[in-house]
């Protein structure tokens, strides 16, 4: 089974024609499958229904996809704001919709411009569900040796839910973003440090016996407490060395509370970080504030309110965010060193 997540900021009636309407939460998810060379391939579309009134949705859905699609109703800061958030997340794949209301006109040639200011490289598809599904499914194949590449790397499950089921127990559900977690794994719980066993899984409503990087799951958990477990907690697999799971060696994810990292400004940021700024971080659907202790050129150094986890192998590119202005989004922000004195 094969998943490509695409964030999706545009309208229900859009992405009803490309996927059904599966769930909704701080953001809707439509689910389209496909039986495909033996298996089954799936687009499973993630709609930040309250931006650009709130911002965490879109980061959320930025940090869990590979592909996005923007529906242009009309040129306004809501687009431009978008088409920063998709370029500062490194989603080099997507589709532009141009769709205005009856009557009402959107210039394409406006729209090239964009994107290429934005560094974008997206086509623009009419609003037609089958045109995008194909389109999509193109896309799927272009990332195929990249979306194995994560299944074969270490196991990161960020967690947005969890609870009790009357029968099964403790429940953690959360994107898949890198790794595979098997039933009857052995999983330890980041930042408690609680430990438990993989129970059951279950994918798109489906019980599996693993889940694999893109896949949204939800984990039936043995032998592990739910004081240790949140809606900010991170699942990994512990590290081979019992002895070294305390100072976070050989571990997945590595624990930052002073970090430094290059920040890479969006070409439509004019703002400079100073001293003292407070700033949100977005990356494996955290969101993480902290503030700047210094700025060298584009190296920033943050001290963060809470431990800020980024993966020791290949990290995705995280968000940095100031949310008091406009454009919110400042760039992407790279190579994550700890600071010694942290």
């Amino acid at each position: 089974m094969t998943v490509l997540n695409v964030a999706i900021i545009g309208s229900d009636e859009l992405s009803r024609e490309i996927a059904k309407h599966s769930d909704s939460r701080d953001v809707d998810t439509y689910v389209h499958k496909e039986a495909h060379e033996g298996g089954c391939r799936i687009i499973s579309l993630i709609r930040p229904v309250k931006f650009p009134e709130r911002l965490r949705p879109l980061l959320s859905a930025l940090n869990a996809a590979r592909a996005g699609i923007i529906e242009v109703k009309t040129v306004d800061s809501t687009i431009g704001e978008a088409l920063i958030a998709f370029a500062s997340a490194g989603i080099e794949e997507g589709i532009v919709v141009i769709n205005p209301p009856s009557g009402e006109w959107v210039d394409e040639e406006q729209i090239i411009m964009l994107l290429k200011q934005a560094g974008l490289n997206w086509k623009i598809i009419p609003p037609d569900g089958i045109e995008l599904r194909s389109e999509l499914f193109s896309i799927m194949d272009k990332l195929k040796s990249s979306l194995a590449e994560s299944e074969v790397s270490p196991l990161v499950v960020p967690i947005d839910q969890n609870f009790n089921v009357k029968g099964i127990g403790l429940v953690a559900i959360g994107y898949v973003q890198s790794g595979r977690v098997a039933v009857h794994d052995e999983i330890l719980i980041l930042p408690s440090g609680g430990g438990g066993i993989a129970k059951s899984l279950q994918v798109m409503d489906d019980d599996v016996e693993v889940a694999s990087a893109g896949d949204r799951v939800g984990i039936a958990l043995r032998n592990a407490k739910e004081e240790l477990l949140s809606a900010s907690s991170i699942i990994v697999h512990p590290p081979v060395d019992e002895k070294n799971t305390s100072d976070g060696k050989n571990l997945a994810i590595i624990a930052h509370e002073n970090t430094t990292f290059k920040l890479i400004k969006s070409p439509f940021q004019k703002r400079e970080l100073s001293k003292g700024d407070v700033v949100h971080v977005a990356v494996d659907l955290q969101f993480i504030v902290g503030r700047v202790e210094s700025v060298a050129d584009d190296m920033i150094s943050v001290k963060w309110d809470s431990p800020l986890y980024i993966r020791s192998n290949s990290p995705p590119p995280a968000l940095i965010c100031q949310l008091d202005f406009k454009p919110r989004i400042m760039g992407q922000a790279i190579d994550f060193t700890v600071n010694s004195d942290s």
